[in-house]
């Protein structure tokens, strides 16, 4: 999966062996809109997986096109989603991102893109005979670590949008401090200058009576 306009800062690529997979993600900006591109033949599966860990009310608009540019997917403001499609036609199909309906906060969005059939793990597991011990074993195997790295993904995830918000957090508490800070700083200045005003409007007194 390529990008012909990308714009947007790349924070972590990991490429699968097993099948095409594609995670990525990536910074989009406020009033822009992010496009991938993948060349797949016809008969193929593609599944796609998308989540906003920071930004705004964390939505996005999703939308996927095939080679003659129908709509095959198209969604707005979501904060995450998944997508199946089996192409019925070769070409180069596109999924596109879209952030141009915020105005000033930009959004940093997780995608995973899978497609193709999962190769076996052995070169003859396809075979119509069943299957040893050990063969069941190491596809029980394999299952479980499936499961164990989608779960790493989605606490990966979390961890990633939780520590943004709490970020964004401690900036917001650091800055109202400051402006608590500098709000008493004032006050404090000013209680004393009407003090000293005070003395002095006495001492003025004392010397006009005198």
């Amino acid at each position: 999966m390529h990008s012909k306009h990308y714009q947007g800062l790349l924070l972590m690529t990991v490429y699968i062996t097993f099948g095409a997979c594609t995670e990525l993600t990536f910074e989009l900006p406020d009033n822009e809109k992010e496009c991938f591109y993948e060349d797949l033949e016809s008969g193929v599966k593609f599944d796609i997986d998308f989540q906003v860990i920071a930004g705004g009310n964390y939505d996005v608009d999703c939308f996927v096109t095939d080679p003659m540019s129908n709509v095959l997917y198209q969604e707005r403001k979501k904060q995450y989603d998944s997508f199946s499609h089996t192409t019925a036609s070769k070409g180069v199909y596109k999924v596109c991102f879209s952030n141009e309906f915020s105005t000033f906060s930009h959004k940093i969005v997780y995608l995973d893109f899978r497609s193709g059939e999962e190769h076996p793990l052995l070169p003859d597991m396809n075979r119509a005979s069943a299957l040893t011990q050990m063969e069941s074993a190491c596809l029980s195997i394999h299952e479980i670590l499936k499961v164990v790295t989608d779960s790493q993904t989605w606490y990966r995830l979390r961890e990633a949008q939780d520590r943004m918000k709490a970020e964004d957090l401690l900036e917001r508490v650091s800055y109202w401090s400051i402006g608590e800070t500098l709000f008493l700083f004032v006050v404090s200045i000013g209680q004393v200058l009407m003090l000293r005003s005070f003395f002095t409007e006495k001492r003025s007194d004392v010397n006009t009576s005198t």
